[in-house]
């Protein structure tokens, strides 16, 4: 098949415009075009159809063989090839940008919120065919797109004869017109938007939507017999409002329905999809789903550590959707357990977690070798194989050496590609018992997905920006990871000495290499089971608060990449440069005798070491916060209720706010950190002027060291960080059609809301946390339309915890943003939760994301009576345990008719 690629383009002295086709199994072969006049760039390319319905291309422009410009290859060109005995196709395109309405063609809105069932209308009338393309995503699912026009074969201006157009890819519609049956040179024609279900608009001529603007012209182009010329239009535009969506937010885990097993799973999923689609909304936010088990106890409940990308958490087997066992008593024992584990007000992470394995090694022994001969299982495990394999094997060899950490196993240290082969063919019942799960688990999360389709419900999910260190992704992948560092956050209001969440830090540069490949997949993998995503912590993509692996606290960390100092710079601000001074811990007796008081003599003779006159050193067994940590651990573990002379008294026992914290304190009071690759360069300590280190600088000294530190963290990197996320967040975003979110709190540079612009991400927008300068709470109204509005995540209270642990700062808000002139009410009454839920949802943002629990809190029949007993996480505690649950059943939330209807109202006259 001859087809002749045209495109109006102006190439500058020395670039090459190239046209891209897509092969069916992913393989690009370009194709270099040729520059005529007029600003007309084309290429006539022979192109074998045989056994394909479509051809998707792009186009991108080079200069001296490197790319400099790419189109829009979320969604590239496409032609139907539909007709048969066709000689030949002529297009005529329009370079792509990104467009400013880019959520129109994610999946969560033409998948799920205007879902609608594509209709061919292509016939085989003639072979001399005049193809009208347009997009139009501003359709909603009960519509569709016709055109009518001046000429006879385009109705003549009569809607009853509009030609109805067939959307080939999402929101990409086109119209073939018998090219015979045109009589005039130039014509003129509009886009008309439609009732899906109208065949006769005879009678329905207010439901029409004709598209703004003038009427499109076309002088009408020689087309021999045999060809198919094509026309490219600009996006037909209507008068449609922006869709603004109301959603709820509650993690899998915190589900409960009459038949869950102990903890939330795929099953209780689908009935909370129904909840969501009962009530309005249509957007259902979950948190990460994916394989925790690293000790297999209550520390692998937090979600955000996962030790694969790929594999799913095995908690989340839904057994009412798998063949009863054959053992009646083993089944019966069972479902007692799950009574009693069901009926806890939260979980009990290691009894759900081994009782769902017993039950699934019983079902594995019953099972396996049905669901292994099966068609489906053999085609997942085909698509799955390049992570599910080396999974399987680090699973096995994980439970074999009695730990995660692979760097204590006896062999096997890292991945072996030899050994795939092997595996891939395995009897080892270990090995198969693993590929049974993830099978059982992908099935039922890909039926949950699709569920929720069906009921026009985006399902939401989270990717973590952090992996577990001992997992298996750093197993299998170890050159892509930092192991020598941690990933945190710089202090914020969760954490005062910052957060340190024990993940190793990106390579980037290998990362890169790949052309960031182990991202894209992951993201890939990601949209088998949702529409839309939140970028967790979308600043490490910018730069990572990165903490020496010795440390603790977060204090000491340093953003990488970022440009440090040199000595030179930092006395070209006025700062005379003592390195000895500012990058030792500054401790001398009257620091000892302030922290420790009474104390201070032991502490010193403990830890401490005379060194250079008054200052002190910390001795070699105690130089690091980690050594500090093990130290206290050791203790605790051996004599628990003791104490010796060296033992910390009662009133400074223990890590958490005693002797050990004081001790981190004293070894993060440095002015300066040595760069973490080049010992040359040097980064400003965050929060330094709290300390004691500070006091010591005179008040020259002070004013040049702040105006340097304001400078680092707020100006210096700030282009520089821009660079860093585009070359690495579009190659993700484009790698799928999910709707891009991203959790941009935090210590956020300039150069963020820049890269979310030109990305089109959705920003994240808290009333508590304003991101305009000077606010005490955020102007819900005038939150940009692209943007995810909330009261609070996962990490922070829920509106009425907040309430009431903050009296001050809720007088703030009920007197001067909610005009209230009575005394604030304490605990927060219902009526007032809801006012401040419907406040939200009548914000600009597209998507309103309410956690079940603020939901709840609106109607004292369904609310908790315990507020804090709602707490999802506390951030400043690394050592949380995750297990909140629904205080009830959703079944009972669907019957609470009172409390569905409240919302179902609440969410319509918000305009959602």
């Amino acid at each position: 098949m001859n087809i002749h690629f045209n495109i109006n383009y102006h190439l500058s002295f020395g670039e090459d415009m190239l046209v891209n086709i897509i092969a069916p199994n992913g393989l690009v072969r370009s194709h270099r075009m040729q520059d005529k006049d007029n600003d007309r760039v084309s290429a006539l390319v022979r192109v074998d159809t045989a056994g394909i319905s479509h051809i998707d291309y792009y186009y991108s422009v080079e200069r001296a063989g490197q790319s400099t410009r790419v189109e829009w290859t979320a969604q590239t060109h496409r032609i139907d090839l539909a007709f048969t005995g066709v000689k030949q196709y002529i297009t005529n395109d329009i370079w792509r940008e990104m467009p400013e309405d880019t959520y129109l063609y994610s999946s969560a809105f033409t998948e799920c919120v205007n879902r609608r069932e594509r209709k061919e209308n292509i016939s085989e009338t003639s072979q001399t065919i005049l193809r009208l393309k347009v997009r139009a995503p501003q359709l909603r699912g009960f519509e569709r797109l016709a055109v009518v026009g001046s000429e006879e074969a385009m109705g003549e201006w009569d809607l009853s004869r509009t030609i109805l157009m067939t959307e080939t890819s999402p929101n990409e519609w086109i119209a073939d017109i018998d090219a015979e049956k045109i009589d005039y040179a130039a014509f003129e024609y509009k886009f008309v938007a439609i009732p899906d279900n109208t065949l006769c608009l005879n009678d329905a001529h207010h439901n029409i939507l004709w598209e703004t603007g003038m009427n499109r012209m076309l002088e009408t182009p020689i087309i021999r017999r045999g060809e198919i010329y094509i026309v490219e239009h600009s996006q037909a535009f209507f008068e449609i409002s922006n869709t603004r969506i109301a959603g709820t937010l509650i993690p899998v885990f915190s589900l409960r329905t009459n038949g869950s097993f102990g903890v939330g799973d795929f099953g209780d999923l689908c009935t909370m999809i129904d909840w969501i689609a009962y009530t309005g909304q249509r957007l259902l936010q979950i948190l990460p789903i994916n394989d925790t088990s690293v000790t297999k106890t209550w520390t692998d409940s937090y979600p955000y550590s996962c030790i694969s990308i790929f594999a799913l958490h095995p908690q989340y087997v839904d057994f009412r959707q798998l063949p009863e066992l054959k053992d009646k008593n083993k089944a019966a024992e069972l479902e007692t357990l799950r009574k009693e584990l069901n009926a806890l007000k939260q979980i009990d992470y290691e009894r759900v977690n081994n009782a769902k394995d017993e039950y699934l090694h019983l079902l594995f022994a019953q099972e396996s070798s049905v669901v292994f001969s099966t068609s489906e299982y053999k085609q997942w495990f085909q698509e799955e194989q390049f992570w599910l394999i080396p999974y399987a094997h680090y699973c096995v060899l994980r439970d074999i050496y009695g730990t995660a950490d692979f760097s204590q196993w006896p062999d096997h240290k890292s991945w072996n590609e030899d050994n795939r082969k092997d595996l891939s063919h395995s009897t080892d019942k270990n090995i198969l018992y693993v590929y049974f799960i993830q099978y059982i688990l992908a099935s039922q999360m890909r039926k949950a997905h699709e569920y929720a389709r069906s009921k026009h419900v985006i399902l939401k999910g989270d990717i973590p920006i952090g992996v577990n260190r001992h997992g298996c992704d750093v197993w299998q992948e170890s050159r892509y990871f930092n192991l020598n560092a941690q990933a945190g956050a710089p202090p914020d209001a969760f954490s005062k000495n910052g957060q340190n969440w024990g993940f190793p830090t990106y390579n980037w540069d290998a990362i890169l290499q790949d052309d960031c490949q182990w991202w894209v997949k992951r993201f890939q993998n990601m949209h088998k089971y949702f529409d839309a995503y939140r970028i967790d912590h979308v600043l490490g993509f910018f730069r990572i608060w990165e903490i020496p692996e010795n440390s603790v606290h977060g204090l000491l960390g340093q953003f990488q990449p970022s440009l440090g100092f040199t000595r030179n710079e930092i006395e070209a601000y006025g700062l005379y440069f003592k390195e000895d001074f500012f990058c030792r811990p500054y401790i001398t007796d009257e620091v000892l005798q302030k922290v420790f008081g009474e104390e201070a003599e032991r502490i010193a003779h403990t830890y401490l070491e005379p060194f250079q006159g008054p200052y002190y050193r910390f001795k070699k067994e105690f130089d690091t916060q980690k050594k500090i940590e093990v130290y206290f651990d050791s203790l605790a573990e051996m004599n628990p209720n003791g104490k010796s002379a060296n033992e910390p008294s009662p009133s400074l026992w223990g890590r958490a706010g005693g002797e050990a914290e004081a001790l981190y304190s004293l070894l993060s009071d440095v002015l300066f950190l040595r760069d973490h690759k080049n010992p040359g360069l040097y980064h400003p300590r965050i929060s330094v002027q709290y300390d004691f280190i500070y006091e010591q600088l005179s008040d020259e000294e002070k004013t040049a060291f702040n105006h340097l530190y304001d400078d680092y963290f707020y100006h210096r990197n700030t282009h520089y960080w821009y660079r860093e996320a585009m070359n690495k967040l579009p190659k993700l975003i484009n790698a799928t059609r999910m709707l891009v979110c991203a959790e941009d709190l935090g210590m956020v540079p300039d150069c963020v809301p820049w890269v979310m612009n030109d990305l089109k991400i959705l920003s994240l927008e808290l009333q508590s946390m304003p991101k305009q300068p000077g606010l005490e709470f955020g102007d819900v109204s005038s939150y940009q339309y692209r943007s995810v509005c909330t009261i609070d995540s996962h990490d922070m209270p829920t509106l009425r915890m907040w309430w009431d642990e903050d009296e001050e700062r809720a007088d703030h808000y009920y007197h001067n943003e909610l005009h209230r002139r009575d005394e604030t009410p304490h605990p927060m009454p219902a009526w007032l939760t809801r006012d401040v839920v419907v406040r939200n949802l009548l914000s600009p943002s597209m998507l309103c994301v309410l956690s079940l629990q603020d939901w709840m809190g609106i109607d004292d029949s369904v609310r908790l009576a315990d507020a804090n007993a709602e707490r999802i996480n506390i951030p400043a505690n690394p050592h949380h345990y995750w297990r909140y649950r629904m205080h009830c059943n959703i079944e009972n939330l669907m019957q609470n008719q009172r409390f569905c209807d409240d919302i179902m109202s609440i969410v319509k006259r918000s305009g959602r």
